[in-house]
């Protein structure tokens, strides 16, 4: 089967409300609410043609196209800059130290802040596979085709990346962290704030978390064990973004505990080692690669074969629509 990566249509509506009822809750880029779905579409549409080459609150939504079928098998997200719209909150793990004189002892505490550190940040999000499709390396097409759009239009994003990957959520679909934090202040259950959020944004956050520190030491232990842990259909994620140069670097989601990983965009790898040329031919025989080629709307990627000298082979050249003097970004898979 061939596959293609393209930007996201509003005909595209009843296939990702599909993949979002499948997600399992605690996805918040990806609710199943079809308005809320709709409205992702619109903007998305909006972003894609925007022509100003400049960070701003832009969402880029993208599908997985199995060519053959014209069936949508996955979602991934870009979000040119947080917090626009909305103020982005992290809960930031920090340590508060105490001496005493008298009894001649320091104590570290760790404590979470509430935090705006990440605002004004890009996002990479929103990935998802159908459970029919997790094979053959499309989690990684997904998952890279990203910084390939993001290196062909570096200038519409920030200087700043980062990643939320879902926490632990409980077979009943409640999340430990929350039941243990944020639940207290918000007098609803993780599901229903999950949602509210998805749909309606995050200004209720503002409204009723406390801002003041939460000592960690005062959590019950099922809060405690899961902070900065990913949720376990995660953890192929979080290597996946290890490996591209992220680092867990002490912020977490304020929902469900899980953690948000930061990086350098420029030197994300996928964005650095990106090669950009014009195709020289086609030939049956290169480097295993991602190709991508396109601007904006018209951004298409998939899977193919890099010749040194800039040939690629004739089935991603069929994919892409595109030949001889096409310009392309690459890098090796």
């Amino acid at each position: 089967m061939n596959y293609l990566i393209r930007a996201a249509k509003p005909g595209d509506l009843q296939s990702i409300y599909e993949m979002a009822k499948l997600t399992g809750g605690g996805f918040t880029n990806l609710p199943p609410d079809r308005q809320a779905l709709r409205s992702k579409l619109e903007r998305a549409e909006a972003s894609f043609a925007r022509e100003e080459d400049a960070p701003g609150d832009e969402l880029y939504l993208m599908v997985l196209e199995e060519v053959e079928t014209g069936e949508v098998r996955g979602t991934c997200q870009i979000f040119a800059q947080v917090g626009q719209h909305w103020p982005f909150y992290s809960y930031r793990i920090g340590t508060d130290s105490k001496h005493s004189e008298q009894l001649g002892r320091t104590f570290h505490a760790q404590v979470l802040m509430l935090s705006n550190d990440l605002h004004g940040a890009s996002e990479v999000g929103g990935l998802f596979l159908h459970p029919a499709a997790r094979a053959g390396g499309l989690g990684l097409l997904l998952a890279r085709s990203r910084y390939l759009f993001i290196a062909r239009h570096r200038a519409r994003f920030a200087d700043r990346i980062l990643a939320e990957l879902r926490g632990v959520i409980d077979e009943a679909g409640g999340s430990p962290f929350w039941d243990g934090v944020a639940g207290k202040f918000f007098g609803m259950s993780f599901q229903e704030a999950d949602q509210f959020n998805a749909v309606h944004g995050n200004q209720f956050i503002a409204d009723l978390m406390p801002k003041h520190p939460v000592y960690i030491a005062m959590l019950p232990d099922s809060a405690r064990s899961v902070i900065g842990v990913p949720h376990p259909s995660g953890r192929a994620a979080m290597r996946m973004l290890e490996n591209e140069g992220f680092a867990f670097e002490n912020y977490i989601d304020i929902f469900d505990g899980g953690p948000t990983m930061t990086a350098r965009t420029d030197q994300v790898a996928s964005v650095r080692n990106a090669r950009h040329v014009e195709v020289a031919g086609i030939a049956e025989s290169g480097e295993d690669a991602l190709i991508a080629t396109g601007r904006l709307a018209d951004f298409r990627c998939c899977f193919g074969q890099v010749g040194a000298d800039g040939t690629i082979d004739a089935k991603c050249a069929g994919l892409l629509d595109i030949g001889k003097g096409a310009e392309i970004s690459w890098i090796g898979r």
